[in-house]
């Protein structure tokens, strides 16, 4: 099997370790053919044992070795008595060997072996998984390390995969069985008594009684940070007991390709004493930034330099988002050491903020007069306008010229706004059902960018003509402009919406939109802190060091919202799952603008499959190329994509049971 490390390091003996531990520490052998077999395995976390599914008999991922510029055969073998697959997380390759079942082939049934063939365009980090039924979080996932031609341009003298995964005590298929019967299942964070106790002390006791009953009306709680708790973090295949861990000798430069296989686990990242030099997001190099933490959401990749002076061990910490769990491994000049192991950090809390995109659904139940309708991204659902669309809202054709941002006090931002109670009788209701909304006449080729210029889109003039009844025109809303392309309907007559049953308890503060280029909303209970009080990555700070396309307007914009009901256990985009949904459908050389509105209060990690994600920090043409996006609670985060790949694409949040549930949609580029 060329090219493969399949080191069981937790079995070896000392010597023998030593010696495995200095190969994964090299580049072993490059390309060629490639031997994998899909396998049920015992996984023994140190915590617990349990039966799942590997690669090559090991629970110790198995690193797939490749060089930019090469064509691979990959063989995998089927030895499961269910079929199987094999997805290529990240690489740009022929849509038929993506491996995904139902979109680009057929899968792989039981005792068949299935070849796949594809060049390698591409150098850096990246991993594989299986895409069939819950096999992925079973334990169906290894890492994929690509040489760049010429070699890596930044230089270490150690180089080691860091793969992190949340294994749990139940399988995949049990596990959503028990999250559709109760959301909460997996919840082991619920507030208690003391906590009342504590923030009445703090806050006082009317103001925490009525956030508590604030929480209970919408049936959630502010620790519902992570869906499934109860896991066992593990760094390649390893727990905190196991202590995975990676020589170094004092001055030398390691490299560490940190890899977020998780089935719903967020992990922050660091190594107290170590400054981390950032040089590589999702396989893509970036301008070099220290760090002393970083959040890698599920799917993600980081590669991160590090320097180790003393002679001493250095320990690995990967800390769930929620704080409910974490795994130690070391950086050690000699066998047998540990690092310390450090105390879980105070859990989060989500707050108003972090709700805000939930908030459209509530208005028949909830009293908003106290809520001062401060303008805010995600407090308010406008996604029940119920316009004659088709779900994935295409802006393709709007011709508008961009206007300057008015200098005027807050409006009322109604972009989330839910309309179910609102009097519709004095609005136009003259457009026809046409499905997908048709913006043909509306002077688009007069806007830059889309949304990425100050101007946004005045819908004042639209001239949306006539719609069928119970839809919502805007063509005498009189919206001003905002930043970001978001819509201001600070001057809409509200007159036939009541707001008297919204109890808001003054929160109108806490619900503040994100600024552009703000991956978290103000106030957020997610907006990470590092362990020492120093530099936490965000995605500003990412920088491409090399464009990869020419910085071009996008052709359209589609607005994807990630919608869902977290007591059900639904998950959808744009209210829809995918099996009621249509395919997105693009062209192929043109650009697309993605506007994800967040409507729910889960972070979820985005992917589409077969292309490059350009995410909009701000940066023009150096904005950072990803091929996974968090969309954290509340926010509306722009990204574009080169269409330059003909097939049919997955386009999913990498959760693995909200894919399941729904938040999942077939691309196709034609």
């Amino acid at each position: 099997m060329k090219g493969m490390e399949m080191i069981s390091i937790s079995r070896f003996k000392p010597a023998l370790l030593a010696a495995a531990l200095t190969l994964s520490g090299s580049l072993g052998a490059l390309a060629g053919t490639y031997d994998i077999t899909v396998d049920k395995i015992r996984i023994n976390t140190g915590e617990f044992t349990k039966t799942g599914v590997g690669y090559n008999k090991s629970q110790t991922p198995t690193i797939l070795r490749f060089k930019e510029g090469e064509t691979v055969t990959l063989r995998v073998k089927n030895n499961l008595r269910e079929s199987t697959s094999i997805h290529w997380h990240g690489l740009i390759l022929p849509f038929r060997q993506d491996g995904v079942p139902g979109i680009s082939f057929n899968g792989i049934k039981p005792g068949e072996t299935f070849t796949y063939r594809f060049p390698i365009v591409q150098s850096g980090t990246y991993w594989f998984h299986s895409h069939t039924g819950f096999q992925e979080p079973d334990g169906a996932f290894g890492a994929i390390v690509i040489e760049p031609k010429g070699g890596e341009p930044i230089k270490s003298q150690r180089d080691y995969v860091v793969q992190l995964t949340d294994k749990h005590p139940h399988n995949g298929n049990r596990i959503f069985r028990n999250l559709k019967m109760s959301a909460d299942y997996y919840n082991r964070s619920q507030r208690t008594f003391q906590d009342l106790v504590r923030d009445s002390r703090a806050n006082g006791l009317k103001s925490t009684l009525q956030e508590r009953g604030m929480w209970g009306r919408m049936r959630m709680m502010p620790t519902d940070i992570e869906d499934v708790q109860g896991f066992v973090p593990l760094i390649n295949g390893q727990s905190t007991r196991q202590n995975w861990s990676g020589l170094f000798k004092p001055g030398e430069k390691v490299r560490l390709r940190i890899i977020n296989s998780s089935a719903m686990s967020y992990f922050d990242f660091r190594i107290p004493g170590l400054k981390m030099l950032v040089v590589q997001a999702d396989g893509n190099p970036v301008k070099p930034v220290a760090v002393d933490e970083l959040r890698v959401a599920v799917a993600e990749t980081y590669d991160v330099i590090v320097q180790p002076r003393g002679n001493k061990p250095y320990s690995i910490v990967a800390e769930s988002m929620g704080r409910t769990a974490l795994v130690r491994g070391t950086l050690t000049p000699k066998l047998g050491l540990a690092g310390p192991v450090p105390r879980l950090r105070r859990k989060p809390l989500l707050t108003m903020a972090d709700m805000g995109g939930m908030m459209g659904g509530m208005h028949g139940d909830m009293d908003m007069s106290g809520m001062g309708h401060v303008s805010s991204q995600g407090t308010m659902d406008h996604s029940q306008h119920q316009m004659p669309m088709e779900e994935e809202m295409d802006h393709s054709q709007h011709q508008m010229a961009a206007e300057p941002a008015e200098p005027a006090a807050p409006a009322m931002d109604h972009s989330k706004m839910d309309h179910s109670k609102m009097d519709h009788s004095k609005m136009s209701e003259t457009a026809p059902a046409a499905k997908e909304m048709d913006h043909s006449k509306m002077g688009h080729d007069t806007m830059q960018k889309d949304t990425k210029s100050t101007g946004t889109m005045d819908h004042a003039a639209m001239g949306h003509g006539t719609k069928a009844k119970g839809t919502m025109d805007h063509a005498a809303m009189g919206h001003g402009t905002k930043a970001k392309g978001t819509m201001d309907h600070g001057n809409m007559n509200m007159g036939g919406m009541d707001h008297s049953k919204m109890d808001m308890g003054g929160m109108g503060h806490m619900m503040q939109p994100a600024e552009p280029g703000e991956f978290y909303v103000p106030g957020s209970g997610l907006k990470p802190v590092a362990y020492n009080g120093g530099k936490f990555l965000s995605y500003k700070d990412l920088r491409a060091s090399r464009p990869l396309y020419r910085d071009r307007a996008p052709t359209r914009t589609i607005e994807l919202r990630l919608t869902g009901n977290m007591e059900r256990y639904i998950w959808s985009i744009n209210d829809k799952k995918l099996k009621d949904s249509e395919p997105i459908r693009l062209k192929l050389g043109e650009r697309v603008r993605f506007k994800f509105v967040n409507e729910t209060m889960m972070s979820h990690p985005m992917h589409l499959h077969g292309m490059w994600t350009i995410l909009d920090t701000g940066k023009g043409k150096w904005d950072p190329i990803k091929h996974t996006v968090s969309i954290a609670p509340g926010t509306t985060v722009y990204t574009e994509t080169e269409v330059d790949a003909a097939g049919q694409w997955a386009f999913h949040c990498h959760l693995s049971y909200h894919a399941e549930a729904g938040m999942f949609r077939k691309v196709i580029v034609q």
